[in-house]
């Protein structure tokens, strides 16, 4: 554990940028993982999506959403951080009790965010954002190896009516309060997210993938931005890839969809191997 917390914390010290993927289940870290990834992170929206369950409506408890990640960090020997979603509970007492659950699920890093699930008030009230994200930092304070806390800010996603300002203003509050990486998604041109990283005083994380303009990981680094998630939307073009494919066999009668896929003797050969890694 120590090596992969060590390791994970070190890449957001470097001064340099890396994509940190994420995963919804065991198989998709294997691969993400021999694809040469240093880190990867899961994804609640993938995770449900795996469970046919909706995104951000609260139906994927707490006790699965540990299941899955516990599955995901035990099948790979990078660094895994886990999308935690709000903590699962709207008090610094419940994140607080919540991460001491998480950590046992041998991830190095969690990340925790402002929304409230509340669509008349979508964030938490400042303080109280901070006072939970103070928690969380002080649930994981005792462990005997760096746990990488990550501060996400849902401005952009929530519809704020200036979120860039709050944005700032918020990242700035958590860093203060103990996270070691900022977490602003939803920003979709590059001179907004260059601003962002001038005017917050941490490791700036941002979320690719979503519609919109592309930026390059190049104009990323140019940037200054630390890391590069992104989110559930390998997951969503996995959902994707089965729904063109069921078109094609219902509506066309061919079976081309097979010719992306990875062979069978290939992934069984992977995940033995994988099975075997700690023999």
């Amino acid at each position: 554990m120590q090596n992969k917390a060590t390791k994970f914390q070190q890449l957001h010290l470097a001064g340099d940028t890396f994509i940190m993927a994420n995963a919804w289940n065991a198989g998709s870290a294997v691969i993400l993982e021999q694809a040469g990834f240093d880190a990867i992170a899961t994804t609640s929206a993938g995770i449900a999506f795996s469970h046919a369950l909706p995104d951000y409506e609260g139906l994927l408890s707490f006790e699965k959403a540990l299941d899955e990640t516990r599955e995901i960090a035990e099948a790979v020997n990078i660094p895994v951080s886990m999308d935690a979603e709000n903590g699962y509970g709207d008090s610094a007492q419940t994140v607080y009790d919540n991460m001491k659950k998480i950590v046992t699920t041998g991830v190095v890093g969690a990340g925790i965010e402002d929304y409230s699930g509340n669509k008349d008030n979508p964030l938490y009230e400042l303080e109280l954002a901070t006072d939970r994200i103070r928690a969380a930092k002080e649930s994981v304070a005792a462990l005997d190896y760096p746990f990488t806390l990550t501060a996400r800010a849902e401005c952009y996603l929530t519809g704020h009516t200036n979120p860039f300002a709050e944005s700032v203003k918020r990242v700035n509050r958590y860093r203060e309060a103990g996270a070691d990486c900022l977490f602003v998604p939803g920003i979709k041109d590059i001179e907004t997210i260059k601003q962002l990283v001038k005017e917050t005083n941490g490791p700036i994380s941002v979320v690719m993938g979503l519609s919109g303009t592309p930026i390059s990981l190049a104009e990323l680094k140019d940037a200054g931005v630390t890391r590069i998630s992104i989110g559930g939307s390998l997951a969503r073009a996995t959902f994707g890839l089965i729904r063109q494919a069921a078109e094609e066999m219902l509506q066309k009668g061919t079976f081309n969809y097979s010719n992306q896929q990875i062979a069978d003797a290939e992934l069984c050969a992977l995940f033995s191997k994988n099975n075997n890694k700690n023999d």
